[in-house]
């Protein structure tokens, strides 16, 4: 998937000078080698008729970093009563924490949040120190071709939500936006009166017949 950076507190010269190059090459490493016919495979063996790519990709995501030796849902947290996952990180490895926020604007702040709080001391027994956060959230052509749910924070708008949170938001952090595949795109359909997904194969003179549809 090709995608767009956005670095806060000088996040993009720490991941790549300071000691954290190769842990943020894995991470672009995954994201780039996600193919637009990785996604269509797995979204006709798996979730065929739904109508969001979310899943597909958020599983792609998943099953990439823990190959690649990342901690899926990481505690920040040793305490009990702080072990639930919204007190979890998607991944971490060694210094760096990754959320990925494919979910309703309203959650921007917190997964933003997160990675401060796996960051810094606390008054809360930590599981986790990292040094660095990575956002993985999809830009306003991903959320409109990948059929997500309006209501998705897109990049565009996180990237807004850096400057009024600046003072909270003490560790250095960069911004991924994944962009729209460049072969298809989601189009909502009817099939037996409920509303299903399907993919509708880009070409150059506009669209052509479904490459996958639910009969």
């Amino acid at each position: 998937m090709k995608f767009q950076t956005h670095s806060h507190r000088h996040g993009d010269i720490i991941l790549k000078e300071g000691g954290y190059s190769s842990q943020y090459q894995e991470v672009l490493d995954v994201i780039s080698g996600i193919s637009d016919q990785d996604i269509l495979e797995k979204y006709g063996k798996e979730y065929l008729g739904h109508m969001s790519l979310s899943h597909v990709i958020n599983d792609l995501l998943r099953e990439r970093f823990v190959e690649k030796g990342w901690t899926k849902e990481a505690p920040i947290f040793q305490e009990e009563g702080f072990k639930s996952k919204k007190w979890r990180l998607d991944f971490a490895k060694g210094d760096i924490s990754i959320e990925v926020g494919f979910n309703h604007g309203e959650a921007i702040a917190w997964n933003l949040i997160k990675p401060v709080l796996a960051s810094e001391r606390n008054n809360v027994k930590k599981a986790i120190q990292t040094k660095v956060g990575i956002v993985i959230c999809v830009t306003k052509a991903l959320k409109s071709a990948g059929g997500f749910d309006g209501a998705v924070g897109e990049f565009e708008k996180i990237k807004r939500y850096l400057e009024p949170l600046n003072t909270v938001l003490t560790v250095p952090m960069m911004l991924i936006g994944l962009e729209a595949p460049e072969t298809f795109m989601m189009k909502k359909t009817k099939v037996n009166n409920r509303s299903v997904g399907e993919v509708v194969s880009l070409t150059i003179d506009g669209f052509t017949a479904s490459a996958t549809k639910v009969n």
